[in-house]
């Protein structure tokens, strides 16, 4: 009684937030914002700064934004390593084949979205849930929250 302590390990879900687009040009962009990791070590970076890892684009290969535990995602260069998988396979097996690696690899946790240089998008993920959405050629949005 009179105390007040914390759980350690209890912390609040953070999100984060990325998008990727082509636009008329050929142009790729992807960009990722983070939530942040609670109870971090000071001075910690996370993925998402560090080009290859929570985002890269590249006008020949493509561009991806990743989410998931960072370190891992950093280990494997998740983004890089989706547009690299794009000039080998579909959209969607490429994003698929990338989690995998992530997971094989590492045994990371994430998830992935991304576009080709001809305009296919992939998505894929290992966690529990996550949401994503696109806009086809027509500017119809498509959202989903897809579970494993």
């Amino acid at each position: 009684p009179g105390f007040r302590t914390h759980k350690p390990f209890e912390f609040e879900p953070r999100d984060t937030v990325g998008a990727v687009a082509l636009d008329q040009k050929g142009n790729l962009a992807a960009a990722t914002s983070t939530g942040g990791t609670a109870r971090k070590m000071v001075g910690r970076v996370g993925d998402s700064p560090v080009v290859g890892a929570g985002a890269y684009a590249d006008n020949y290969a493509g561009a991806a934004s990743a989410t998931g535990w960072g370190e891992s995602i950093m280990k494997v260069v998740l983004s890089k390593t989706l547009c690299d998988f794009f000039g080998q396979k579909t959209a969607p097996d490429a994003a698929r084949d990338a989690i995998q690696y992530l997971e094989k690899r590492v045994n990371g946790l994430g998830g992935i979205i991304g576009i080709n240089p001809k305009g296919d998008y992939a998505f894929a993920h290992n966690t529990p849930k996550m949401a994503h959405a696109f806009a086809d050629d027509n500017g119809q949005v498509i959202a989903r929250l897809r579970a494993q």
